[in-house]
């Protein structure tokens, strides 16, 4: 019986297929593949926050919704709220990511909200972390 298994995707061993699409889409041509499996998970978590729900028609609960709270009064209890809704979205949408530190920051100033999200895969050794700011 093994204990503490990592998991490895075969398919990151195979350098000539691509796992997903990178973002942002400004290659020269129309896409730009990536190649392993930790940049296409990377990539799903900024498209999962850079989708409202209801833009995805077969999926319309799918998305982080943040731009909905840029035009809201940016205050603790407002940033406490959205914080716990993108963690329920997440272990919704993203059951195989554990969460290792999730803030919402906002900049008054300038009406910003920046979320910083450090997150692991489970069962493996992928660690990561991404920062985005809706403005």
């Amino acid at each position: 019986m093994a204990f503490n298994a990592q998991q490895i995707f075969p398919i990151d061993f195979d350098k000539s297929v691509a796992v997903g699409v990178d973002i942002p889409f400004n290659a020269p041509g129309v896409f730009r593949p990536n190649y392993t499996t930790a940049a296409a998970i990377k990539n799903n978590l900024i498209n999962f926050f850079l989708t409202n729900p209801g833009e995805r028609p077969l999926n319309p609960s799918f998305g982080g919704g943040l731009r909905a709270f840029i035009f809201e009064q940016i205050s603790e209890g407002n940033l406490d709220f959205l914080k716990e809704g993108i963690q329920n979205q997440l272990d919704l949408f993203f059951p195989s990511i554990n969460i290792e530190n999730l803030e919402i920051l906002k900049q008054e100033e300038l009406n910003t909200i920046i979320v910083s999200l450090s997150y692991s895969i489970k069962n493996t050794n992928i660690n990561d972390s991404l920062e985005i700011s809706f403005a």
